[in-house]
């Protein structure tokens, strides 16, 4: 207790002591970084911080389009084999070296190479054959073949350009201190605590209003909400649908629900028993009563899922939803090997604060499974520990089921289903947590890699939907809705679809304007 009250009055010391800064605005997360360097930034609240600091070539605008960021223009080959990109010039890093195209071969060579093992290597690795330098401002990338996300790929936040001079001074430590051109600089980072930014005064666009930005570590939903209601925040994430009611009502905060292109899953590993049995898979799906999570639990704030990634991502299509059948999830337990006698049992493993009702979807998924005679048992972890321990290789990997969110947020089906399920993507080397393979599936989703034509992908992808569907390598949710409280002396303030909090246009009104 003594601990727990030392940590919450220097929390509030903290807060009073920025909020005494008229021009700091305090963003409450509900988890703290994993890392700052781009392309190691693995998750929504370190990828929120880097942006700010890190920009990239291209960026996926909220209205969802790809847009020249970095970049001044570009021009793809008669082939499509060839993109030659013609940088904007005048740009500074905030370390005062140049920015310009050895820069950017310098970071899109790391992101693919082996040594810095990105589990984001895959959106260019294979897929470029080289960079090449044709002046200062000016860089060609070679393609075996046409590439036809490789745009949207380029507007990931894991190729954003950052300081080399900074990366080779700082080796690891650069994990902690990232060194970009963004309209913001980084300052510190306390960990477990906040990361605090501070405006860069020679930004080569418009320069934020405001001239601090702080973000906090805040697990506990109703700490975050005190917080935001009390003023010690200015913007509060995931808000529990109990509250927003409450915090609706209230004249001087704003609940705004934003789309999200994120899914909720818990994937199986399939390297181990039990669920290297599709019947088992099967099972737990037909056991979960999607539509009771998104009513009960969320409250409402998001949709059961109908497809491995969310609508309006290019490639969705709606592909269906398991049936949530208790008697065919005994039926086919039964056929399994497991009953009363001998009653299926494992760890169910989930994070907390992470992604909205978080632990309480997780609750109600044991529950559900419970009535079908399976027993899950609970676990969770520190955020950045769970991510680590998701990402052990096969023979090391000790989850059995665990909650991940993914979004798609490059906006093109590629990031969503190459990524997760094909089989070169396994843990460590990408996202393929559960160690699902499948060679068709592969196969299918290169195709759609090199297809030039729109249409031929949006049908490569649905039969690619379709496979994952019938294997069943994740328990399928929902996609989530956005659901923040923003006070209102504060505007311009935007969440992203692809759950990015952007502080950029923001700025503080006056006491006549709210």
């Amino acid at each position: 207790m003594r601990i727990r009250f030392w940590l919450t009055l220097g929390l509030a010391l903290l807060l009073s002591w920025a909020l005494a800064q008229p021009r700091t605005l305090i963003i409450a997360q509900g988890t703290d970084p994993t890392s700052l360097d781009a392309p190691l930034a693995t998750d929504s609240p370190s990828g929120t911080v880097v942006s700010h600091v890190v920009e990239t070539l291209f960026e996926y605008t909220p209205d969802g389009k790809i847009v020249p960021l970095l970049v001044e223009r570009y021009s793809f080959s008669s082939d499509r084999k060839t993109l030659t990109l013609f940088l904007r010039k005048g740009i500074k890093f905030h370390d005062g070296t140049d920015f310009n195209a050895e820069a950017v071969k310098f970071n899109l060579e790391r992101l693919i190479s082996p040594e810095l093992a990105s589990s984001f290597a895959f959106l260019l690795r294979g897929r470029v054959s080289a960079f090449e330098v044709v002046d200062s401002h000016t860089l060609r990338l070679r393609m075996p073949e046409p590439f036809a996300p490789v745009l949207a790929h380029l507007s990931h936040g894991s190729t954003g350009i950052q300081s080399p001079a900074a990366i080779r001074r700082l080796g690891a430590g650069y994990r902690d201190n990232p060194v970009g051109t963004g309209p913001y600089k980084f300052d510190r980072w306390q960990k477990g605590q906040f990361v605090e930014l501070v405006r860069n005064e020679e930004y080569w666009g418009k320069k934020p209003a405001i001239e601090r930005l702080r973000f906090l570590a805040v697990p506990e939903a109703t700490t975050r909400m005190a917080l935001v209601e009390t003023g010690q925040a200015h913007v509060a994430v995931r808000v529990p649908p109990q509250d927003v009611q409450r915090l609706s009502a209230r004249p001087e905060i704003e609940v705004v629900t934003t789309p999200s292109v994120r899914t909720i899953f818990f994937y199986f590993n399939q390297a181990k028993k039990p669920f290297d049995d599709v019947r088992v898979r099967k099972a737990i799906n037909h056991a979960i009563n999607k539509e009771e999570i998104v009513k009960f639990v969320l409250g409402g704030f998001g949709r059961a899922s109908d497809a491995p990634i969310s609508p309006g991502i290019f490639g969705y299509t709606k592909i269906g939803s398991y049936e949530y059948n208790p008697n065919l999830a005994r039926q086919l337990l039964a056929q399994a090997g497991y009953n009363a006698q001998n009653p299926l049992r494992f760890t169910l493993h989930s994070p907390n604060g992470r992604y909205l009702q978080d632990i309480r979807v997780a609750e109600a998924v044991q529950s559900q499974l419970r009535a079908v005679g399976v027993q899950a048992q609970i676990q969770t972890l520190e955020w950045g520990a769970y991510l680590a321990a998701s990402n052990q290789p096969r023979e090391r990997n000790e989850f059995q089921m665990a909650m991940l969110g993914w979004g798609t947020v490059t906006g093109d089906a590629d990031y969503g289903l190459f990524g997760l399920f094909h089989s070169s993507q396994h843990a460590p080397n990408g996202f393929n947590r559960g160690f699902y393979s499948n060679p068709r599936l592969d196969r299918i989703l290169e195709q759609a890699r090199v297809a030039t034509n729109p249409q031929a992908r949006q049908q490569l992808y649905r039969t690619a939907m379709q496979i994952i569907y019938n294997d069943a390598p994740w328990a399928f949710l929902h996609s989530e809705q956005q659901v923040t409280a923003i006070r209102r002396e504060v505007q311009g303030f935007i969440v992203h679809p692809i759950e990015r909090l952007i502080a950029t246009q923001a700025s503080f009104r006056t006491a006549s304007e709210r």
